[in-house]
């Protein structure tokens, strides 16, 4: 059996129409004091600031536009932890459709309300992602509807449109840096950049307390983990097989960072470009200050890809500095 085709660049450029229909191009910021931490010259990618908080949400209307009118009739079923679930909510709200999306227990609140607000159905089940999504394809099969697998080509297509923004903004880029959960926002990157200049170097990063698709690209081969982080973006304990191939091609290199690095990069960022990073969402940065004697003097990209941080999440990072102020005023 042939092996799939890898998603093109033709296929990104072709998405744009149907992502900026309904979203605009993020900013990419250059930060000082955040160079000055890495020793580069360090640049933001504010994904972020999309409707739901998320890059994600570029992938879900560009699937729906290429629908067919039986599968939008059928409406939309999918698991996800959090972010993908609000791209596929916010897409069919826009378009008029039904969705259906399978969280696990204890997801993150915000981002289950957010898709709530959407008008999507919630359902928990199980305590984790693959459990929810086990219990989505029954459903989905039942009930005749069409189940948005998280890494599907259509869904990569539309993400790749921020690394098309990321070389138009900054086309003396050296690296950039991508956080890596199911996959598709590090490999519609590496797609982008490295057909327009294989130079640029692509670095994904994972939480050490969940390297499924790290420790599967380091194989060659999927590996299973026991995922346990507080970066729900990045809990993920199956490694998917279509974005593990690509990441396979494109990637120069994949990197862990400890979850306790991923916390203090949300307070960094917090202080130094006043934006909300999610665990996922900070943990390039964590891998930045990881490599930084390789990354000294070069243009770098860090992908915020989310700010969906819960509330509970927040104060508990925050509450060692009121402690460590008290103290000083004291």
């Amino acid at each position: 059996m042939a092996e799939a085709e890898i998603p093109t660049l033709h296929d990104i450029i072709t998405a744009r129409p149907h992502v900026y229909r309904y979203l605009k191009p993020t900013p990419l910021y250059r930060y000082f004091g955040l160079s000055e931490l890495i020793g580069a010259n360090v640049w933001v990618k504010h994904e972020n600031h999309l409707p739901g908080g998320a890059y994600k949400v570029r992938g879900g209307v560009n699937l729906v536009a290429h629908l067919s009118q039986k599968e939008r009739d059928s409406g939309l079923f999918t698991a996800s932890t959090g972010n993908h679930g609000q791209s596929v909510a916010f897409a069919a709200r826009v378009h008029g459709l039904r969705a259906t999306i399978a969280v696990p227990e204890g997801a993150n609140p915000g981002k289950v309300a957010a898709m709530r607000s959407l008008g999507a159905k919630v359902v928990f089940h199980g305590p984790n992602y693959e459990s929810a999504l086990e219990w989505v394809v029954g459903a989905a099969a039942a009930q005749g509807g069409r189940l948005v697998d998280a890494t599907e080509d259509r869904l990569i297509h539309g993400v790749g449109t921020y690394g098309l923004e990321i070389i138009e903004d900054l086309p003396e880029v050296d690296a950039i840096i991508v956080p890596v959960g199911a996959g598709s926002g590090a490999c519609a990157t590496a797609i982008v950049a490295k057909t327009i200049n294989p130079r640029i170097e692509l670095i994904a990063v994972q939480s050490a307390q969940a390297p499924a698709m790290q420790q599967s690209w380091a194989a060659g081969r999927p590996v299973n983990v026991v995922a346990h982080t507080v970066a729900d973006g990045l809990a993920l304990s199956v490694p998917f097989e279509n974005t593990r191939r690509i990441l396979r091609k494109y990637l120069d290199d994949f990197v862990l960072v400890d979850d306790g690095a991923i916390e203090a990069a949300v307070v960094l960022l917090l202080e130094h470009t006043h934006n909300l990073a999610e665990g996922a969402a900070a943990a390039p940065l964590a891998a930045a200050l990881k490599l930084r004697d390789r990354l000294a003097g070069r243009n770098l990209v860090l992908v915020m890809t989310g700010g969906n941080l819960s509330m509970d999440q927040l104060r508990r990072l925050l509450a060692p500095q009121r402690e460590q102020s008290a103290h000083a005023a004291g």
